[in-house]
């Protein structure tokens, strides 16, 4: 008797542990993009090292993930430094509407701003002048970014016939000619581009350092970027650009001891997630705890382990 006693005792408590396990939605980008693939092996790596149990789901990107967090329906997404620093602020497209139930848990690689063409004539952000030119989804991380590069060369969105199209989309209608340029913000070399560059001539936008003064007058998010030679088919030459951090939110859902296993997770294992994606390369915890957004009390632990100390919300 004893013995089935232990035996139902023993089955209640691992179905305990069953039920305890945390089910966190991920919420990345779109397919095409750096968040999505890089952010379903986070996620694998995390659920099978760290007790955690991590699903990572497409998205419309940093602003959709950032209302989702908000409304509850996701506790974990990528969103750009730039745009989550808008909604704590309650600026631009949150104008007025501070969001603040959600901290960052760690910065993990640059986006960068990629200005993608088919056209060899289009040269510079003035050349867009008229042009038919995807800008990403209204709302969209991409879309503040190219409004921005716009602005440093005076002109708006009046000033362009604009497309609101995801990376996907974008490279499908600049190989079929149907629009003239396209902004893509993500990790590079980013899978819509690469694809692109197989099927057509590709070209990237340069900018000089004026072009990013001006854009750091408008955002101190930005920061020099250098796309390297050879990152993409036929593309011989550095390409100057901006770029912004890719980080990794949560809202008020996770815990400290989750939001604590996931970042030491991601951290204490670089070298083997490095291996399933390039981006893990590019992990590094000096540059994971300066985006500049108030962190996670569980993010902030392992960071001060690590001699780091990181503002906290409140």
């Amino acid at each position: 008797m004893k013995k089935v006693i232990s035996l139902v005792i023993a089955l209640v408590l691992a179905l305990s542990c069953i039920a305890a396990l945390a089910e966190l939605s991920f919420g990345t980008g779109g397919e095409a993009g750096t968040y999505y693939a890089f952010g379903t092996v986070l996620a694998q790596y995390i659920s099978e090292n760290a007790g955690l149990s991590i699903t990572a789901v497409t998205s419309g990107g940093s602003a959709d993930n950032i209302d989702n967090l908000d409304a509850g329906l996701r506790q974990l997404g990528f969103t750009q430094n730039d745009v989550a620093s808008y909604a704590l602020n309650g600026i631009r497209l949150y104008d007025g509407e501070p969001i603040t139930s959600f901290t960052a848990l760690a910065a993990l690689y640059d986006e960068t701003v990629q200005l993608v063409t088919v056209n060899p004539d289009i040269k510079s952000v003035a050349d867009l002048k008229g042009k038919v030119v995807s800008i990403g989804a209204a709302g969209s991380g991409v879309y503040f970014n190219a409004l921005d590069f716009l602005a440093a060369y005076d002109m708006t969105e009046d000033d362009i016939v604009p497309q609101y199209l995801s990376f996907k989309d974008s490279a499908e209608q600049l190989k079929d000619a149907k629009i003239d340029a396209a902004f893509v913000v993500a990790g590079a070399p980013t899978t819509a581009v690469t694809d692109l560059s197989i099927a057509r001539q590709v070209y990237l936008v340069s900018l000089s350092d004026e072009d990013i003064a001006k854009l750091q007058a408008i955002s101190p998010a930005y920061s020099k970027t250098i796309i390297p030679a050879g990152t993409y088919d036929g593309i011989d030459e550095d390409i100057v650009t901006v770029g912004v951090k890719a980080t990794i939110i949560a809202n008020e859902d996770v815990t400290e001891d989750e939001a604590y296993a996931i970042v030491s997770t991601i951290f204490e294992n670089k070298d083997a997630i490095a291996q399933q994606h390039a981006k893990g390369l590019e992990l590094d915890l000096e540059y994971a705890s300066s985006c500049g957004l108030p962190y996670h009390p569980g993010a902030a632990k392992y960071f001060a382990e690590k001699g780091i100390e990181v503002q906290t919300a409140g």
